[in-house]
């Protein structure tokens, strides 16, 4: 069974400063381990069911879209660049229209970060920049296991 952890932080425990937007925006260290057998990549998603307010949630936030993480990685490191991803990851695309690690920065209230990695039996094609449900649809039927890791997270 996969397990995914963060130095950074621990399931359901609050999430540091530097990752949010009132910080240095810097993305989380992850960590994985467990792959099942015939593992051909993994992807990530970190997203926030709890937009814009906690209290009535009106959509899922999208943070971060990763997928084609050759399964011989075993982590992201903090604050990783796009040209340090793992050799072949492809980025898609966060709610700000754009690649990469966008960290927590809710308009009100205490939301919760869901870090979702999955363990593909495929490499899927190029998605050209694939926003979540995209990326979702052509995961249906690949994925083998997952694993969630939940930060939470409220601006001061």
């Amino acid at each position: 069974m996969v397990q995914l952890t963060s130095p950074s932080f621990g399931h359901l425990q609050s999430i540091p400063k530097k990752f949010t937007c009132d910080g240095d925006d810097l993305s989380p260290e992850l960590r994985w381990s467990g792959l099942p057998e015939g593992t051909k990549s993994l992807a990530l998603v970190v997203d926030d069911p709890d937009a814009p307010d906690p209290a009535k949630p009106k959509m899922t936030w999208v943070h971060w879209v990763l997928y084609n993480i050759p399964p011989t990685a075993d982590r992201l490191p903090e604050g990783v660049s796009s040209d340090a991803l793992p050799a072949g990851t492809l980025q898609g695309l966060n709610d700000w229209k754009r690649t990469g690690y966008g960290g927590p920065c809710p308009p009100i209230g205490q939301h919760r970060y869901f870090h979702k990695l999955y363990a593909l039996d495929v490499v899927l094609d190029d998605l050209k920049r694939p926003a979540k449900a995209a990326l979702e649809k052509a995961m249906s039927g690949h994925i083998l296991s997952q694993a969630e890791l939940i930060g939470m997270y409220q601006r001061k």
